[in-house]
């Protein structure tokens, strides 16, 4: 059974960084690398969004127009472990973030598509 535990999350200005990061355990890190991995997001009041993902056999990313370069997310599959580096973060980023994880090399968009999910991790960006 595969998990995942994200961390990272906190408390930040507007225009501020942070790196959360998504363990998976369970697997081999063989396994892990033919996962395709994504970070979504959801706001108070919101429904869960998409933010960023990034598959296997060439590490090809995707993002929500809203984070287009000032996210970036990257994988270590030696680690089992994926990032996302969010930079000149803004109060509309607040949320809490989710890791997902589905076995199969696609790019998934929506949460239904995926299998596995991390119990989620808080961003607060104040202004």
């Amino acid at each position: 059974q595969v998990q995942l535990v994200e961390s990272g999350g906190g408390l930040v200005q507007a225009g501020g960084s942070l790196r959360l990061s998504c363990a998976a355990s369970g697997i081999t890190f063989i396994t892990f690398s033919r996962y395709t991995m994504a970070w979504f997001r959801q706001a108070p009041g919101k429904e869960r969004e998409f933010v960023a993902l990034i598959r296997w056999t060439d590490s090809s990313t995707s993002y929500v127009d809203s984070v287009k370069g000032r996210f970036t997310i990257s994988r270590d599959n030696a680690k089992n472990t994926v990032y996302l580096q969010m930079n000149s973060l803004k109060p509309e980023d607040t949320a809490v973030y989710y890791c997902a994880a589905r076995l199969s090399d696609a790019s998934y968009y929506r949460s239904d598509q995926y299998n596995y999910w991390g119990q989620g991790t808080q961003v607060t960006i104040s202004s």
